[in-house]
């Protein structure tokens, strides 16, 4: 698969833009693990054209975490434009590698973002979508990407025209989320009519599914059934970086690799930890790794005190001591892989 002349190899899994997840520090370890491609967190235009300092920040990369796209969002034309023009110059802006792509995100379905407008919210205003694509398209140079989802309602999913209109727009690539947006994150993705837009004659960019692949054998299943180019793993790689590995080792050999053990996960988190006090310093670095530490160990037993310990130290010697701990008690303990831990 190909996005412009970025080559993505054959049946890639890409690691989907997560807000408060995706962080530098997940993207070089889940690029580590296998992921094809990587985004930033959610950056928003309106921050961007202030010179929001947090808005800036979110765009700095670095070499190890490519190829890599930056997302931005909002619902102003003009602002979404400079951002864009800001993206695609993020190297300069805000140091560090820069990206790859510009992905538009029409996706998301939080109320802060959807409830004015921007994120999954233009799917009710499809024009304006199309044609703040077709304005950002002609506006940078790079790849133009775009996320969104099958509509904003059960009523409403415009998706197969809307694909074609986005492709006519200029975009690269589509990446379509299985749920409207008044679905939120609840019941199962519905992936019929992801098919349909890749089995449109009419489609010639690479289609990307997203929305509960959670294992490799539905990973396997997605590209047989739907025969969409790439998928997009979102949820299930939160406190499962490991699960790119997973599904290109299946997608590659038709194996299953057996889960990690414990020991092995407390190397991985401390890789993740290691990152993150070097990308943001030790204090933020040990604050931000959090919401990551614990859910590496979801579900070992009589683990409740031990948690707390992992997610209410600010020492980092006693956070690693802490991991060495729990590699030490708990190392052989059969653990199965986590399923969509992170609850968004």
């Amino acid at each position: 698969m190909k996005i412009g002349d970025i080559d993505l190899g054959c049946q890639p899994v890409l690691l989907a833009p997560m807000e408060d997840v995706t962080d530098a520090s997940f993207r070089i370890l889940c690029r580590e693990q296998g992921a094809a491609m990587v985004y930033t967190e959610f950056v928003p235009s309106d921050g961007l054209i202030r010179d929001a300092a947090k808005a800036i920040a979110k765009m700095r990369t670095i070499p190890q975490e490519a190829p890599v796209g930056i997302q931005v969002y909002g619902n102003i034309p003009q602002s979404m434009v400079e951002a864009a023009r800001m993206a695609e110059n993020a190297a300069e802006i805000a140091g560090g590698y820069g990206c790859d792509l510009v992905d538009i995100n029409f996706g998301c379905p939080v109320n802060k973002i959807a409830g004015r407008g921007a994120g999954s919210g233009m799917m009710r205003e499809p024009d304006k979508m199309v044609a703040i694509t077709r304005m950002i398209v002609d506006a940078v140079r790079k790849p133009v990407t775009v996320k969104t989802r099958l509509g904003w309602d059960e009523n409403s999913k415009i998706i197969v025209e809307l694909a074609e209109r986005l492709q006519d727009a200029g975009i690269k690539a589509l990446t379509i989320h299985g749920r409207t947006r008044c679905q939120m994150y609840k019941g199962e993705a519905d992936w019929t009519l992801i098919g349909e837009v890749k089995n449109n004659p009419r489609m010639h960019i690479p289609i990307i599914g997203n929305g509960d692949v959670s294992t490799p054998q539905r990973a396997r299943e997605c590209f047989s059934r739907y025969g969409v180019d790439g998928i997009m793993v979102g949820r299930a790689s939160f406190g499962h970086p490991w699960i790119f590995r997973e599904m290109r080792h299946y997608l590659d050999t038709g194996e299953l690799l057996p889960p990690l053990s414990v020991a092995e996960r407390v190397s991985l988190a401390k890789r993740h930890l290691a990152l993150s006090i070097e990308l943001k310093g030790e204090s933020r670095g040990v604050f931000e790794m959090r919401r990551h530490l614990s859910c590496y160990f979801k579900g070992l037993p009589d683990f409740k005190e031990t948690r707390i310990r992992l997610v209410t130290t600010t020492d980092v010697s006693e956070l690693y001591d802490t991991l060495d701990y729990v590699a030490g008690r708990w190392g052989d303990t059969p653990l199965e892989n986590p399923v969509g831990v992170y609850g968004i």
